[in-house]
This record gives C-alpha cells, structure tokens and sequence, in this order.
C-alpha cells in the first residue's frame, strides 16, 4: 500500500486489504489524520464490517457520496497495546478490532498457517475445532483503570478460556465476541471466558455468532478506558489477526483516533 508522505497529499487513503492489512499501517494512519475507506479484499474483513462495508460495492458506494461531499466520515477510537516487561523500551501498537490472549491467540497463530484461501473461507472455525480440546487453560489476571490514572482496580482473576478486548463487536470472520462495543465511546468491551469444559466450550461456540454467549455464568462482560493483562508466563497477544507481543500488557484506548469513510 502506498502511503502519501504527509497530509497535504492526498485528500482520502483507500486500504485495499483485510484486518492485517490496515493494522500493520494504523500507526502511519493516524499520524496522517486523513480519512480512510477500506476496501474489503483480505481473508479477513470484520473492520470493514463494523463500518457497514461487507462487499467491494459497498466501498465504491462510500467512495462516490464521499467524491460528491455527501459521505460519511466519522471519527473512531483506536487501542493501543504497550508491552510493560521491564528492560527494554516499551513496544507500541494500534489495533483497531479485538485483541486476544488464550485460546483465540492460539486459534490466530495457527489459522495464519493456513493459506490465503483457506483463512478467508472458514479458516478461523478450522483452526478452532481442534485447538478447543488441545489448549491449556491457564490464570489470567486482569486489571482496570480509568483515564485519571486512579489505581488499578482487580476486574479478574481466574483460570481462563479466552480473553478478548473490543473496540469493534465481531472478530473472527463475524463473531460477535463483543456485541455491545461501539467505535466512538471512549471505551474497550473485555470479554472473558472462564475455564470452561472444551465439550461444554465446542456446544456453545455457535452461540457467538449471535452474541447469545453473554448469557453464559462462565462469561464476564465489562467496559474500561485501560486494562492491565498479567499471566503467570508470557502469553501471545494477537490483535486483528495477527502477533502483536506477549504478556504483561497495557491496552488503552485512543479517542477519536482515525477518521474513517463508512457507508
């Protein structure tokens, strides 16, 4: 993707791609602060699909009222993942879906093993299937803490299937991991699965599809401006769809981050 030096140069960015596409570039993004209109073309596209843009003519439609000055541009908040492992300088990263320590971390890993056709054709579910009865659950433990930087407060503290942050509802080609979440509140949805039994876990993952796995005892569901994750050995941190770090980690949300053209 070519991108323009400053902001003087161009008057919309189009990122022709899927989630990994537009997250390995949202650092250049914002710093460009231009509007941005995704074209959905990678294996997967659940950015695009937050946004209301399903198919490619979706995004020729945003791009004709935005060419005519009637679109839409709206500007959505962003998460930012910094690494907190003593030592060496902090690492920084955008992301702009969900990210994920445990299962769906490992889920990611290996879905990105399989080709380009295959992780845009089910390739999450194919992953998924057998990584359910082969993970380990382990504890995570997960810390929250308003803007004002106040203490950070224990939100959970248990042994873990998954856990995701959301600034979008769905991931995972259409998986409403998050389906409250909304791009423009200032804030990140945390869901966190326990340690479900996986046979349990195999018969109820449907349920995300619907966003009826809410109404699980094993599933915890909050909000917060900025989480603390720890782990009791360094987990991998996958945020849209690809291998951002490993725990511990701060993920804080930017308001107001990107503009992008929506439908």
């Amino acid at each position: 993707m070519g991108m323009p030096a400053s902001s003087s140069e161009a008057d919309v960015i189009l990122v022709f791609g899927g989630d990994g596409t537009l997250h390995r570039h949202l650092g250049s993004l914002v710093r460009l602060g231009l509007p941005v209109l995704v074209v959905p073309a990678g294996s997967g596209n659940d950015f695009a699909r937050a946004l209301g843009i399903r198919k490619v003519r979706d995004s020729v439609a945003a791009w004709e009222k935005f060419r005519r000055g009637v679109g839409s541009v709206r500007a959505i908040d962003l998460a930012v993942i910094k690494t907190c492992t003593g030592g060496a300088a902090p690492h920084e990263q955008y992301f702009c879906s969900v990210a994920a320590v445990g299962l769906d971390a490992e889920v990611m890993r290996r879905a990105n093993l399989f080709p380009r056709w295959v992780r845009g054709h089910g390739g999450y579910v194919l992953a998924l299937l057998p990584t359910i009865f082969q993970y380990a659950r382990v504890p995570i433990k997960i810390l929250t803490r308003p803007e004002d930087n106040s203490d950070w407060s224990l939100r959970s503290d248990r042994v873990t299937t998954l856990a995701a942050f959301a600034n979008t509802p769905v991931y995972g080609d259409g998986m409403k991991i998050a389906p409250l979440a909304k791009m423009d509140d200032g804030l990140m949805d945390i869901c966190v699965v326990g340690g479900v039994n996986p046979f349990r876990l195999f018969r109820l993952f449907p349920t995300v599809y619907g966003g009826q796995h809410l109404k699980i005892p094993e599933v915890s569901y909050s909000q917060a401006e900025r989480v603390r994750v720890e782990t009791e050995r360094p987990m991998d941190v996958y945020a849209d769809g690809e291998f951002v770090c490993q725990t511990p980690v701060e993920i804080a949300v930017q308001r107001a981050a990107l503009r992008v053209v929506a439908r």
